[in-house]
C-alpha cells in the first residue's frame, strides 16, 4: 500500500457491502449519458412509497482532463442549485482542490464550501471550510499507514461558538483480501468493521455498532455474490431479525435493473416490509 484511503475511506469497503444495491421503499430512475466531447448528464428520479414524494435531480459535468479541472453544476426539485470546480495534480502533485457553492432560488439561502486533499506515500490529509455567516465551520483529517496497518485522525471545530464538534479516531488493518476497521466517535460512538473478500465473485462483511448514550449495541452481516457478469446478488441481517435482500440484473449493455426487499421476520405477519425497485441506463 502506498497511498493510503483518505478518512471517510476508511472502512468503506464492508460500508459498500451493506449500503450498496439496496433502494428499499422507492422507485429509482437514474440516467447517465455523455456527449461526444465529454459533457457527462446524469438525470435522477425517486418516489417514496411510503409519502409518495418524488425527487428528482439534473447533473452536468465536464472534465478537462489536459488541465486536471472538471466543472459540475446540479439542480434539484426541492430548488437547490450547486455548483463545483474541482482542481487535481495542478498546482502540486497529489494536491486536490474543490470549491463547492449552493444557492436556493426561495430562499436565497447561500452556502460555500472549499476542499482540499492532499495524498503522497504513507499520508492522506483533507481540510474543508463551510462558510456559514454565523462563522465557518473547520474540519481536518490525516490518516497514515504502512505495510496495511493505518491509523487516522478527523476533528471537526465551529469557530462561531469556539467549540470542537467533532473528535474522531480511526484504527484498522488492510490486507489483500480483507480490511478490519474500527473507530471512536466524539468518545461515543464505537464502530468496527471486518471485510473479507472469499473469492472473485463473493464478498462478505460484518459490522458493530455500540452507543454509550443508549447503551444499545447493533450488529449486521452482509454478503455480495456475482452469480455471472450480468448478475449479482445481496443479502444482510441485522440484530433486529430485518433481512435484506436485493438482485440486479444486466437485461442488456447500459441498462441495470434492481429488485429489493427489506422483510422484518419478527412481524411476518403485520407488515411493515419494504420493496424497491431501481433501474439505472447508461448511454
Amino acid at each position: 500500500m502506498s497511498v493510503p484511503p483518505k478518512y471517510d475511506d476508511l472502512g468503506k469497503e464492508s460500508r459498500d457491502v451493506f449500503g450498496k444495491g439496496y433502494g428499499f421503499g422507492s422507485v429509482k430512475l437514474d440516467l447517465k449519458t455523455k456527449t461526444k466531447n465529454n459533457v457527462e448528464f446524469v438525470t435522477s428520479g425517486s418516489s417514496n412509497n411510503d409519502t409518495g414524494k418524488v425527487f428528482g435531480s439534473l447533473e452536468t459535468k465536464y472534465k478537462y482532463a489536459d488541465y486536471g479541472v472538471t466543472l459540475a453544476e446540479k439542480w434539484t426539485t426541492d430548488n437547490f442549485l450547486t455548483s463545483q470546480i474541482t482542481v487535481e495534480d495542478q498546482i502540486a502533485k497529489g494536491l486536490k482542490l474543490e470549491f463547492d457553492t449552493s444557492f436556493a432560488p426561495n430562499t436565497g439561502k447561500k452556502s460555500a464550501k472549499i476542499k482540499s486533499a492532499y495524498k503522497q506515500d504513507y499520508f492522506h490529509g483533507t481540510g474543508d471550510v463551510d462558510f456559514d455567516f454565523a462563522g465557518p465551520t473547520v474540519q481536518a483529517s490525516a490518516v497514515v499507514g504502512y505495510e496495511g496497518w493505518v491509523a487516522g485522525y478527523q476533528a471537526a471545530y465551529d469557530t462561531a461558538k469556539s467549540k470542537l464538534i467533532g473528535n474522531n479516531f480511526s484504527f484498522g488493518y488492510r490486507g489483500g483480501d480483507f480490511h478490519i476497521h474500527s473507530s471512536v466517535n466524539d468518545a461515543s460512538r464505537f464502530t468496527g468493521s471486518i471485510y473479507h473478500k472469499l473469492s472473485s465473485n463473493l464478498d462478505a462483511a460484518a459490522e458493530l455498532n455500540w452507543a454509550s448514550s443508549s447503551s444499545s449495541t447493533s450488529f449486521q452481516v452482509g454478503c455480495k455474490y456475482d452469480v455471472d457478469k450480468d448478475a449479482s446478488f445481496r443479502a444482510k441481517v441485522n440484530n433486529n431479525s430485518q433481512v435484506g435482500v436485493a438482485y440486479t440484473q444486466r437485461l442488456r449493455d447500459g441498462i441495470k435493473l434492481t429488485l429489493s426487499s427489506l422483510i422484518d421476520t419478527k412481524n411476518l405477519n403485520q407488515g411493515g416490509h419494504k420493496i424497491g425497485l431501481g433501474l439505472d441506463m447508461e448511454a
